[in-house]
C-alpha cells in the first residue's frame, strides 16, 4: 500500500472515533439539561438529516476538489458542530451540523481510494477501511462512556480557579476532549497527498444534478433484484444505526444502567456485527444473497424479545446474536446491491442512491422511535414496536421476492446468473443493461 493510504486510514479513524464518542456525550448533555427522552432518541435521525438532503450533490462536491481538501473541510464542519454544542447551541442542531460534515466526508474517503490505488488493491483497501471503522465505532462508544463518567472533568475543574472555563458537567468536559480529537483528524487530513486526479467542477446550477439522481433512483428500484437488495439494506441500516441509542435506552430501562455501563453493551452489539460480517464474507455467495432474508425476520423477532429481557446473562448473548445477524445479512446484500448498481449506472451513482435510501431509513425509523417515546410509549414498548416492524417488513420483502420469481422468473434467474458470473452472455448482458 502507498504511504498516503495509511494517512487516509488514520484520519478516518480519528474522525469516526470522535463522531461516535460525541454521540454519547450529546446524549449525556441532553440529560444534564433535563431534556425529554424523545430528544435523546432524535439525535440519530438528526445526524442522518443532511445525508438525505445532500445526497444528489455530495458525490459531485467530492469530485470537484482534492479529496484531502474535501475531508479537511468536512472535518472542520464537524468541529464547528462540536463547538456549537459546547457553547450553548441546542445539541440536536449541533449534532445535525456534525452530520453535515459526515455527509460530505463519506464520498471523499471512498472516492480517494480509486484515485490512489490500483484496482487490484481496492478490495483489500476497503476491507481495511471497514475494519478500522468498526474499531473506531467500538472504541468511540467506549471512549464516550469513559469521558462522560467524569474522569477528565476534575482536570478541567482544577483550571476553573485560574481560568474561567465555563465547564460544569462531565458531558461538557467530554466535548472539549473530543474537539481535540477532531483537531488530530484535521492534521492528518492536511497530510493526505494530492493524487493528481482530474477534477470535475460543480455545475453552475446545482439543480441540474437532480434529474440524473432521480433517474438512477428509479432505475435501481425498478430492477427485479436491485429492488430487493436495496429494500433490505435500507431497512437494516435504518434499524442498525438506531440500535446505538436503542441499546442505551434499553439498558437504562431494563437493567438500570448508567451511561458508562450502557456504552459497553453497545460495543457488544458492534462486536457481534463484526463477527457476523466476517462469517458472511467467508461463506456468502453473491448469487445466493437473497437467501438471508429469513434471518432478517429472526433479527426483528429477537429485537422485539429484548423488551422482555431484564438480566445481564440473557442480554449479552442476545445482543451478540442481534449484531451478528445484522452483519451476516448486510454483507451479501450490500455486495449484490453494489453489483447491480455498477451494472445499471456505475458505482458512483449507485452509492449515492444507496446512501440516500439508507440514511432516509435511519431518519424515518429514528423519527418514529422518537415520536413514539414523545407520545408516552415506554422504552421497552418502543423496542418491541421497532422489532415487530423489522420482522414484518423483512417478511414483506421475502414475499416481494417470491412474487418476482413467480411473475418475472426468467429475468430474475438471468440476473442471478450474472451475479454468479456464469453463462456465455453474462458479459454481453452487463453491457446491455447500461
Amino acid at each position: 500500500m502507498k504511504r498516503g493510504f495509511y494517512t487516509i486510514m488514520t484520519a478516518q479513524f480519528f474522525s469516526s472515533l470522535a463522531d461516535n464518542a460525541l454521540f454519547i456525550a450529546a446524549v449525556e448533555l441532553l440529560r444534564d439539561h433535563g431534556a425529554r427522552a424523545w430528544q435523546h432518541a432524535a439525535l440519530v435521525p438528526m445526524f442522518a438529516l443532511f445525508y438525505v438532503l445532500l445526497a444528489p450533490w455530495a458525490g459531485a462536491f467530492a469530485d470537484s476538489r482534492r479529496k484531502g481538501q474535501v475531508m479537511f473541510i468536512s472535518n472542520a464542519i464537524k468541529m464547528l458542530g462540536c463547538l456549537l454544542m459546547l457553547f450553548g447551541g441546542h445539541p440536536l442542531l449541533a449534532y445535525a451540523i456534525v452530520g453535515l460534515g459526515a455527509a460530505a466526508y463519506s464520498p471523499a474517503k471512498y472516492g480517494i481510494l480509486t484515485e490512489l490505488l490500483p484496482p487490484s488493491q481496492l478490495v483489500q483497501a476497503n476491507g481495511w477501511i471497514e475494519g478500522l471503522t468498526i474499531g473506531s465505532i467500538i472504541l468511540g462508544i467506549l471512549l464516550g462512556g469513559k469521558l462522560v463518567g467524569g474522569w477528565n472533568l476534575m482536570a478541567l475543574l482544577s483550571l476553573h480557579g485560574r481560568v474561567h472555563t465555563g465547564i460544569h458537567h462531565a458531558s461538557e468536559a467530554a466535548i472539549v476532549a473530543l474537539f481535540f480529537v477532531y483537531v488530530v483528524a484535521a492534521g492528518f487530513n492536511l497530510r493526505i497527498p494530492d493524487t493528481g486526479a482530474v477534477l470535475r467542477p460543480m455545475p453552475r446550477n446545482p439543480l441540474t444534478l437532480l434529474p440524473d439522481f432521480y433517474r438512477c433512483t428509479v432505475r435501481l428500484w425498478c430492477d427485479k433484484l436491485g429492488q430487493i437488495t436495496l429494500a433490505s439494506t435500507t431497512l437494516l441500516w435504518g434499524v442498525s444505526a438506531n440500535l446505538r441509542f436503542i441499546v442505551l435506552a434499553w439498558a437504562a430501562a431494563a437493567l438500570h444502567y448508567e451511561m458508562p455501563q450502557a456504552t459497553r453493551l453497545t460495543g457488544v452489539v458492534v462486536l457481534g456485527s463484526a463477527a457476523g460480517a466476517v462469517l458472511a464474507s467467508l461463506r456468502g455467495r453473491l448469487d445466493r444473497a437473497v437467501r438471508v432474508i429469513p434471518l432478517g425476520i429472526v433479527m426483528g423477532l429477537l429485537l422485539a424479545a429484548m423488551g422482555l429481557i431484564d438480566s445481564l446473562p440473557l442480554a449479552i448473548p442476545a445482543l451478540i446474536a442481534l449484531g451478528a445477524l445484522g452483519g451476516y445479512i448486510m454483507v451479501p446484500m450490500n455486495a449484490l446491491l453494489q453489483h447491480r448498481g455498477h451494472n445499471l449506472m456505475g458505482a458512483g451513482s449507485s452509492i449515492a442512491v444507496q446512501n440516500f435510501n439508507e440514511q432516509a431509513a435511519i431518519l424515518g425509523l429514528g423519527a418514529l422511535y422518537s415520536f413514539s417515546t414523545r407520545l408516552g410509549l415506554h422504552t421497552l414498548g418502543a423496542v418491541q414496536l421497532l422489532g415487530g416492524l423489522l420482522a414484518a417488513a423483512m417478511a414483506a420483502i421475502g414475499l416481494w421476492h417470491r412474487y418476482n420469481l413467480r411473475c418475472h422468473g426468467p429475468e430474475v434467474r438471468r440476473l442471478q446468473a450474472l451475479a454468479r458470473g456464469e453463462g456465455d452472455g453474462a458479459q454481453a448482458a452487463t453491457s446491455g443493461e447500461r
